[in-house]
């Protein structure tokens, strides 16, 4: 009787002792529901954001990914879904594509020649308006040197492309009024495509990196330069040693934005009007390969494409691993 009397005991202490932890638990719960999870009228405020990235922006990169590793045809029912899927036979073709690395270096070669020009460019425009003293004249050029980056890309490219026409356009014209017999077909000739590709991009792209440019040069604290100005130093190295050096945060966005190699997609197709790479696929960048082999050829292989821009990815990833690793400030 008293074992069992003192089992009962037992019994009741330890639900007593469960339910003390129960309540405490549930009031660090509430708690932390209280404080860290916020008003929970944020997250039904939130909620269309979020389904809308799931959708649009979450599923298709997951999709990609399976994509990636099978042999995915639009046109062919058959190979949709898992029964579609080949392991690394894509990445196995992707690296014997000759075609692919063709492109893979077109693209390259067009990012090696925008990128540079572009960014001298916008840093030497920043650099000019920012010594504008009058406000209304500086945000008229700031306007002016804007105005390309509202136009659509396949706007600016088809407006170029007048501009290049070898009898009639305005280049050439100007070209045969300063002494040149023969000016190039830009768009016909293999050797002047992607140089006729590259111009049009920097032209209808620096005016935003030069307003991110002036932002920077804006909130560099004047007083800096003062500084400089009474230890003797010029305007030249003012710029090369107090502008340039604070703007580092600025060229690594700028770098960063412009470093990807699937770039010129539109660019090319607007020019060129199509898929056709240009005159001898010279200007075939990645980005029409690309999209050529996913909506114009065979049986839409959607598979392979997603192969050849996951592994594009993972190249834009690394150059942009380089780019921060590079460009890291002290501060960090």
């Amino acid at each position: 009787m008293a074992e069992t009397v003192r089992r009962e005991r037992v019994d009741e202490v330890r639900a007593q002792g469960r339910a003390a932890v129960l309540g405490a638990f549930w009031e660090e719960l509430k708690g932390i529901r209280r404080e860290g999870w916020g008003n929970l009228w944020g997250y039904f405020f939130i909620a269309p954001a979020v389904i809308m990235y799931l959708i649009f922006q979450a599923w298709p990169i997951l999709r990609g990914l399976f994509m990636a590793f099978s042999d995915y045809r639009w046109l062919l029912p058959e190979t949709h879904g898992l029964s579609g899927f080949n392991g690394l036979e894509n990445w196995i073709e992707m690296f014997g594509d000759k075609t692919f690395w063709r492109s893979l270096g077109i693209a390259l070669k067009f990012t090696l020649m925008f990128l540079p020009f572009t960014l001298a460019l916008s840093v030497f425009v920043a650099v000019m308006i920012s010594r504008v003293r009058n406000p209304t004249m500086a945000a008229v050029y700031r306007v002016i040197a804007y105005m390309p980056v509202v136009l659509p890309v396949s706007v600016a490219m088809l407006v170029w492309a007048k501009l290049y026409d070898p009898k009639f356009g305005y280049l050439n014209v100007m070209l045969k009024n300063l002494g040149v017999q023969n000016p190039p077909n830009w768009l016909g000739s293999p050797k002047t495509a992607l140089i006729a590709m590259t111009l049009p991009t920097i032209w209808s792209r620096f005016g935003y990196w030069t307003l991110l440019f002036l932002i920077g040069i804006y909130n560099i604290n004047s007083e800096i330069y003062e500084a400089a100005l009474v230890d003797g130093a010029n305007g030249w190295q003012q710029l090369w040693s107090i502008t340039l050096p604070l703007l580092k945060p600025i060229f690594t966005l700028v770098l960063v934005l412009g470093s990807g190699i699937v770039s010129a997609t539109v660019e090319s197709m607007a020019l060129f009007q199509g898929t056709s790479g240009g005159p001898a696929e010279s200007a075939l960048t990645a980005g029409v390969y690309l999209y050529r082999t996913a909506f114009i050829h065979g049986d839409m292989r959607m598979g392979y494409a997603a192969t050849m821009s996951l592994f594009l990815s993972f190249i834009n990833m690394i150059i942009t691993f380089i780019v921060f690793r590079t460009m890291r400030t002290e501060s960090n």
